[in-house]
C-alpha cells in the first residue's frame, strides 16, 4: 500500500511564509532603504547614502520605513510564497520552464495584494532625499496609507501597479523556479541532502539571477511611486517613458543603479525567508506525524 503524501494546508503555507518574510525584512532593511534612496536620486553613493541618513537619523534611521517593510511582507510575500508553495504540492512540474510559470503566477497573485504596502514603503524610504519643505512626513504605514487615500484617492494605493506586477512576475519566476531548480540541481550533481546547507546554496543563486534580471523593472517602479505632480501633470507617463528618459538621461547601466545594495537586501533576504520555510515546513510536518 503505498503512503500517502503529507500536505500543509494553505493557512499554514501562509503563516510559515508571513513569518519568514518579516524576520527576514527586519535584518535587511537598511539595504531595502539605500537602494530606495539610491534609486530615487541618481548619482548618490552607497557611503554617502549611509552618512546621510545617520548624520540625520542617527542609526536607527536606517531602519526607516521598517513598518511598511513588514506589512508588506504580510500581504505580498504571504501570498506569494503561500500560494507557490500549495502549487508545489498540487502539481509536480514537469521541467524548469513550468517552474517559472508557476513562480510568475504566483508573483502575479501577490502584487496585486502588496502594491499599497509598496507605495508606502518606497515613499517612506525615499522621503529623506527630498527637501525638508516637500517631505511627506508620513509617520507609520498605516498613516501613509490613511493619508495616501484622503490626499491622492484609492486608486493611488495602485499607482506603478504595471511595473509592480511585472516585476513580481520577474522576481518570482527567477526566484521561486530558479530555487526550486537549483535545489533540485545541486542535490542531484553535488550530492547534497535535504538541509540547510543546500537550501542557502540555492537560495544565494536564486538571490543572484532574480537581482540581474528585475532590477530594471525595479528602478522604474521606484520612480513611478515616487513621482511628483506639478499642477496636476504626473513627472512621468509611463512605464516607456520612465524607461526612455533613464536611459537618455541616465545611460544603460543606471537600469542596475544600486545593484550591490539592492543584491544584499534580496539576497539574504531570500536566504533567510526560504530556510526559515523549510525549517518551519519541516517542524510542522515532523510534530503532525
Amino acid at each position: 500500500m503505498t503512503e500517502q503524501k503529507k500536505t500543509i494546508g494553505l493557512g499554514w503555507q501562509l503563516a510559515f511564509a508571513a513569518t519568514s518574510g518579516c524576520s527576514a525584512t527586519v535584518v535587511v532593511q537598511p539595504m531595502d532603504l539605500i537602494k530606495n534612496r539610491m534609486q530615487t536620486s541618481p548619482g548618490l553613493g552607497v557611503g554617502s547614502c549611509v552618512k546621510n541618513i545617520i548624520t540625520e537619523g542617527g542609526p536607527t534611521a536606517l531602519w526607516t520605513g521598517l513598518g511598511a517593510g513588514l506589512l508588506r511582507q504580510c500581504s505580498y510575500t504571504t501570498v506569494r510564497l503561500g500560494v507557490y508553495r500549495k502549487m508545489e504540492e498540487s502539481y509536480t512540474a514537469n521541467n524548469f520552464f513550468e517552474k517559472l510559470l508557476m513562480g510568475g503566477s504566483a508573483g502575479f497573485v501577490g502584487s496585486l495584494f502588496g502594491n499599497p504596502a509598496e507605495v508606502a514603503l518606497i515613499r517612506m524610504c525615499a522621503d529623506g532625499n527630498l527637501p525638508v519643505a516637500e517631505r511627506r512626513g508620513y509617520t507609520s504605514a498605516f498613516n501613509a496609507l490613511s493619508r495616501i487615500v484622503k490626499e491622492e484617492g484609492l486608486a493611488t494605493l495602485w499607482r506603478g501597479s504595471t511595473p509592480t506586477i511585472a516585476r513580481a512576475i520577474v522576481v518570482n519566476a527567477a526566484q521561486l523556479g530558479t530555487y526550486s531548480q537549483a535545489k533540485e540541481s545541486i542535490r542531484k550533481g553535488v550530492g547534497l541532502n535535504d538541509g540547510i546547507l543546500l537550501h542557502f546554496c540555492a537560495a544565494m543563486v536564486s538571490g543572484m539571477v532574480t537581482t540581474i534580471a528585475s532590477m530594471p523593472v525595479d528602478i522604474v517602479k521606484t520612480r513611478l511611486q515616487c513621482q511628483k505632480y506639478v499642477n496636476g501633470v504626473p513627472e512621468y507617463k509611463g512605464v516607456i517613458d520612465v524607461f526612455s528618459r533613464i536611459i537618455k538621461a541616465e545611460g544603460v547601466l543606471s537600469l542596475w543603479s544600486g545593484f550591490w545594495p539592492y543584491y544584499f537586501r534580496l539576497g539574504p533576504h531570500t536566504v533567510i525567508t526560504f530556510i526559515l520555510v523549510e525549517q518551519l515546513k519541516d517542524l510542522y510536518l515532523n510534530a503532525s506525524k
